[in-house]
């Protein structure tokens, strides 16, 4: 077998199979390998027919293709099947060859690989991809990390097949992003935003169909307007797409017939609990990754709904008195401002994970590369590239001036919305989160004074005084006023 192939893809599922289609697009040659064979060569024998494409029928032929260095990208579950690819390849490789992990691994079992593959001279590179089928086959985002020795040997290959932005769309959604678990860690927070846009997308949902009674082809111009605006997202897009989608046999909405049971991978929980690990408040990803596990309790929560009884008429009544138009607007606004919380609150997580582990991310360069080819892509995103350009130590997004100022126009009827869902009864967890977040985050003095005492009451645990430095316990018991 001829060893002129650029790069190997193993594994060739939805991802996989795309991800190589892509690369023959741009004139790479591509060794292909996949555990079921019949997989193998029906891409040769169909999309990949008349292309650079090696169909390679066992590992051992996969890496007798390439050229050196061997180039080898994993697009397996993440888990037990990366590291038994890695197993089999790694002793038909040399030093200096490449593995990429290109599915959602968990960046420490990333380090982990990294240093294993490390012993034998190996390059190991996790790379977060992310847009699905659709960015995967022309253009994802890409996100690679690790042994940083392997990127002037992928940069054409990963930049080439990666989404394209910018005025003359030249711009790719791909970069070196630093080193260990880096890339991995940034895809994962990534999702964790994704987790929070989707939720936030259907608390609104919620808030207009349920709240105030709009159908779906109402829906689908509500959110065609919001998609020329402000929010203008791959999300928001696909969201007013959905509502014009009809079921051939009844005729209703497809999406009033589908089951509100909410599946996940993964990626959000591991982002909320290292958020808990580093001590940072990621709490609209949390609240976003708690929404779905509560909409998992499909049977309970129909149980409850005959039992537990919500606001008497309050729904009646604001159907009855609210304005419609200017209630969609508020939403609208209340939406943007959550928005900007909840990525927020993903910049300071995955800042507070580079100070620990030295990745020295930069965030601004980040948010390019969701630009394009990824879920949550969305012109937003070029703000925060502003805002990082503006000021590359900010500390938080809400410290910026564009979005400073975009919170404190839409603050009045975020609020609003907020308590229009509390008096009703409409159930908005991550609508409120973001508003908690911000009034705390702004607040000078907590009310954690109060909890401090506590601790050292019934501890020892000493506080702080505001008024001179130093440790101190207090035996308040002994000086507490005694009941009669």
């Amino acid at each position: 077998m001829a060893q002129d192939c650029d790069i190997g893809m193993i594994g060739l599922g939805v991802m996989g199979r795309n991800l190589a289609l892509n690369m023959l697009d741009h004139g790479f040659r591509v060794a292909g390998y996949n555990r079921e064979p019949a997989a193998t060569r029906k891409l040769a024998e169909g999309e990949a027919r008349g292309k650079p494409f090696v169909a390679c029928d066992t590992i051992d032929d996969l890496a007798r293709a390439l050229t050196r260095p061997r180039r080898a990208m994993l697009m397996v579950p993440a888990g037990a099947p990366v590291d038994d690819v890695i197993s089999r390849l790694a002793p038909l490789f040399e030093p200096g060859d490449i593995l990429i992990d290109g599915g959602n691994s968990f960046f420490e079992d990333t380090e982990r690989r990294i240093e294993q593959t490390g012993r034998s001279g190996l390059l190991f590179v996790g790379a977060g991809v992310s847009g699905g089928e659709e960015g995967a086959r022309h253009g994802p985002s890409i996100m690679p990390g690790g042994r940083a020795e392997a990127w002037p040997h992928l940069q054409p290959i990963l930049q080439g097949i990666a989404a394209k932005v910018g005025p003359r769309g030249d711009i790719p959604c791909c970069d070196w992003v630093g080193p260990g678990g880096a890339g991995h860690y940034v895809k994962m927070v990534h999702n964790g935003i994704e987790y929070g846009d989707m939720q936030l997308i259907c608390e609104a949902y919620g808030l207009l169909h349920d709240g105030l009674g709009l159908e779906a082809d109402e829906l689908y111009d509500v959110f065609d307007e919001w998609n020329r605006g402000e929010l203008d997202s791959y999300l928001i897009e696909i969201t007013r797409d959905i509502f014009s989608v009809r079921d051939p046999e009844t005729g209703a909405p497809l999406v009033d017939l589908v089951l509100d049971v909410a599946g996940q991978k993964g990626t959000g929980r591991w982002t909320s609990k290292l958020a808990l690990d580093l001590g940072v408040p990621t709490t609209l990803i949390t609240e976003a990754v708690f929404a779905r596990a509560l909409s998992a309790q499909k049977r309970e929560r129909q149980q409850a709904s005959e039992v537990l009884p919500g606001p008497t008429g309050a729904l009646a009544r604001f159907r009855r008195e609210v304005d419609r138009d200017a209630f969609v607007e508020r939403v609208r606004q209340a939406l943007y401002a959550s928005k900007i919380c909840s990525y927020a609150q993903g910049f300071v997580q995955l800042a507070a994970a580079s100070a620990e582990r030295g990745w020295d991310l930069r965030p601004g360069d980040l948010a390019m590369l969701w630009r394009g080819g990824c879920i949550i892509r969305a012109a937003f995103l070029e703000r925060i590239k502003n805002a990082f350009d503006r000021e590359p130590k900010l500390v938080n997004l809400l410290l910026d001036s564009y979005f400073r100022e975009a919170v404190e126009s839409n603050q009045t009827a975020w609020r609003e919305v907020v308590a229009t869902a509390a008096r009703i009864g409409i159930w908005i967890p991550a609508f409120a989160a973001a508003l908690t977040y911000f009034d705390g985050y702004r607040s000078g003095r907590l009310p954690h004074n109060l909890l401090q005492a506590q601790r050292d009451y019934f501890g020892s645990h000493t506080y702080e005084r505001i008024d001179r430095p130093g440790a101190i316990h207090t035996d308040w018991s002994s000086l507490s006023r005694k009941r009669d």
